[in-house]
């Protein structure tokens, strides 16, 4: 069993460097450095990310000491310089992606070389990551500044197994789709074997991208990426409920005497003003947290209901973030202004409506504010989950207290006893600060009890857990799939076979393993290197070529005239020993074909990018340009229409890559190959991608090897990546005999 190697941007780790040039390491306090503490000091892990210095801010004669200092703590620290934290940071990662990913497109920026010091600084992760990697290890990587990290390391390491976790929402594909780079970055995520997200939602909506933009199918939860199978899953971030519930039962048995300077003021407040409630407001500064917006609700509160005025104040910490994006500078301002504007309204001598803080707080500062308040009022406009929200819920030693969640955080889909609300709503959210206010403590206690009972049970040390046991299933997965990849030693006694053998038959499909798919099929036709290297293994002495398609007999025949290779049209309707005529194996009809065509030609003009392909003994309707998820829908509503329909009449329907077949049941390219074995062969060779192969498969004599374009469901023995991979075993094969 290897190690786990955790990577995110930053380590999990404070490194300061005082003035007298010492060097302070303190571990972090935030969700993911918390969340996966435990998880990194108890098992065999490294945890590789920036140390948050840039690299020319660290003396030379500091370096050394840094890095033994971060090894200390099983860290391996990242070096960025300072225009690569500009631009790979504070440009594409929070300027690009963090804006789009929260349905901020009016401050989502496209700059090129933002995009280009991201591939960078990804590329620089990598390499650290695989410096240190085997092949038995497991790698976690983490969050929206590493998308690409995935696929880098399973380039230069493709048996590792490796999962991704997306921290923040993921945008529905009408706004995902508007990002320029937004193959590279889905095919970046898409080298995880596991990718995690916080909701069901998040996990849609990048499934989506991924059927939308790529074109690739969807099964459940699963991609087929090649010659591997992707899952997504979501799992709901927990927190350290035993932490947060310690500390707020340490902070409520201390003496009053040791009490922070915060306490003893809020304290204070609460004797001279005995009926005053307090409304707690934590978040970092961004704008995507809803703050001016809350602001305003308070201020529209006060006005709505004025007999509150001098009988409730609002708690305000905002957390500095990011202070040199523009956005964030024009947020503090408007921030600030809102704040003396309704405490400039409403203040009076005795009570200031808002009391406002800019900065950060220690722990124990948050725990004497989770404790003291009566409601907690968080309204993000967009949240991936929202901790502070889980937080608040676990300090609440007696269950009283009153969460206000925008449904709009992902926290929001497990804190159903919460009082949830649009955060774009004023008057809901004034009514409901109001709703909560006088809240009887019973109603509080009873939602608490059950708030409590699930962040216990699923905290974050589950959270770690239920990810990395999903991530260890994928090994699971790629055991039990059927066919075996033909690697090299699998491929060198393929060639000794082959080079054996005294006479061989090679069973070889056209669309999708000779040739990629393109959106038209009568463009697919070959190019000159594959027909002069079909020609070469034509002709090898006592060696039968067989082109095997679903295409018609005049577009196979045209293209590959003059080569000397049998070819079988439709699927086994027809066959053309080399330079001769074609011949029907099948005593055959078309006249139903009259009959089906109108329901074909409806489905054309309801599905926008479908049409209809005539062959002699079959139709085709093909949906590769339609939008895939209303094509697969149109597919499957034809597909039972024309079971029905046909169901009395020999017919049968194919369902093929992106294609819908009405052909004669008695024809298939299992039949028809088998036609062929009159003569004895003691090599035989069938490959192809499409359902339609598999007949192949299963029809052909045991001893055929037979391969599978693709990781999919098969009977076939082994398999292969690509249309590539498929090209060059063939070279492989005429190069034997040279």
């Amino acid at each position: 069993m290897g190690k786990t190697i955790i990577i995110s941007n930053r380590l999990p780790l404070q490194i300061n460097i005082s003035e007298n040039n010492k060097v302070e390491v303190t571990p972090s306090v935030g969700g993911l450095a918390t969340g996966l503490k435990s998880f990194h000091q108890e098992g065999d892990s490294i945890w590789i990310g920036w140390t948050g210095i840039a690299e020319e801010d660290i003396p030379a004669e500091l370096e050394d000491e840094v890095e033994a200092e971060v090894k200390k703590q099983r860290c391996v620290p990242v070096s960025l310089t300072s225009e690569e934290i500009e631009k790979f940071y504070y440009g594409f990662s929070n300027r690009t992606i963090w804006p789009l990913f929260h349905y901020f497109m009016e401050y989502t920026e496209f700059h090129n070389e933002h995009w280009e010091a991201y591939k960078q600084v990804n590329e620089k992760y990598a390499e650290a990551v695989v410096e240190r990697l085997n092949d038995d290890d497991v790698v976690w990587v983490h969050d929206y500044q590493l998308l690409l990290l995935p696929d880098y390391i399973r380039r230069k390491k493709p048996k590792v197994t490796i999962g991704f976790f997306n921290h923040i929402p993921f945008p529905s594909s009408e706004v995902f789709r508007t990002l320029p780079w937004r193959e590279e970055v889905l095919k970046g995520m898409l080298g995880a074997d596991l990718i995690g997200f916080h909701t069901y939602d998040y996990e849609r909506h990048f499934l989506r991208s991924v059927n939308r933009i790529l074109r690739l199918d969807i099964n459940f939860n699963s991609v087929n990426v090649g010659n591997r199978v992707v899952r997504s899953d979501s799992f709901p971030m927990g927190i350290d409920y035993k932490k947060f519930r310690k500390a707020a039962k340490d902070h409520k048995a201390q003496p009053r005497s040791e009490n922070s300077d915060i306490q003893k003021k809020l304290d204070y407040h609460k004797y001279v003003t005995r009926n005053t409630k307090l409304i707690l407001s934590i978040d970092r500064l961004d704008y995507t947290k809803g703050i001016a917006n809350r602001i305003r609700a308070f201020g529209y509160f006060l006005e709505k209901y004025p007999e509150y005025q001098e009988k409730v104040r609002l708690i305000m910490l905002a957390v500095p973030s990011r202070t040199n994006v523009p956005q964030y500078q024009l947020l503090k301002k408007e921030i600030d202004e809102l704040v003396g504007r309704i405490n400039g309204k409403f203040a009076t001598i005795n009570w200031t409506p808002i009391w406002y803080f800019y900065r950060s707080m220690p722990f124990d500062n948050l725990i004497d504010l989770y404790t003291s308040s009566n409601v907690a009022l968080i309204t993000p406009t967009r949240d991936g989950m929202n901790l502070v929200a889980k937080e608040y819920i676990a300090t609440r030693t007696d269950q009283t207290g009153v969460l206000i969640l925008s449904e709009m955080a992902g926290a929001a889909h497990e804190l159903n006893e919460a009082l949830i609300i649009n955060p774009n709503n004023f008057e809901q959210i004034v009514d409901t600060i109001k709703l909560a206010l006088e809240m009887p403590e019973e109603e509080q206690i009873r939602r608490n009890k059950l708030l409590q009972k699930r962040l216990k049970r699923y905290n974050v040390e589950k959270w770690a857990k239920d990810f990395m046991k999903s991530l260890d299933n994928t090994k699971d997965s790629k055991k039990a799939f059927k066919a075996i990849e033909l690697t090299e030693n699998i491929k060198k006694d393929l060639f000794d076979k082959y080079s054996a053998a005294q006479r061989r038959i090679l069973f070889l499909d056209y669309d999708g393993t000779l040739r990629k798919f393109v959106d038209k099929p009568e463009e697919a036709m070959p190019d000159p290197d594959l027909i002069q290297l079909i020609s070469r293994l034509g002709e090898q002495k006592n060696t039968r070529v067989v082109l095997i398609s679903g295409r018609d007999k005049e577009t196979l025949g045209t293209w590959w005239k003059n080569v000397p290779v049998e070819l079988i049209a439709e699927h086994g309707v027809w066959n053309r020993p080399v330079r001769e005529e074609w011949q029907l194996t099948e005593n055959l009809n078309n006249s139903w074909m009259t009959s089906v065509r109108p329901v074909l030609e409806t489905y054309v003009d309801r599905t926008p990018g479908t049409f209809i392909e005539e062959k002699n003994y079959s139709l085709a309707w093909h949906y590769r340009k339609a939008n895939p998820e209303l094509g697969d829908v149109r597919a499957n509503e034809l597909s039972a229409v024309l079971k029905d329909m046909i169901s009395n009449h020999g017919l049968s329907v194919l369902q093929g890559n992106k294609v819908l077949e009405i052909k004669n049941s008695g024809v298939n390219k299992g039949k028809a190959a088998n036609k062929l074995l009159v003569e004895k062969y003691d090599f035989i060779f069938a490959i192809g991608d499409d359902w339609t192969d598999e007949f192949l498969f299963t029809e052909l004599p045991d001893q055929t090897v037979t391969v599978k374009v693709g990781m999919n469901k098969t009977e076939a023995k082994y398999f292969v990546d690509n249309v590539d991979e498929v090209r060059e075993l063939i070279d492989q094969f005429v190069s034997l005999t040279r």
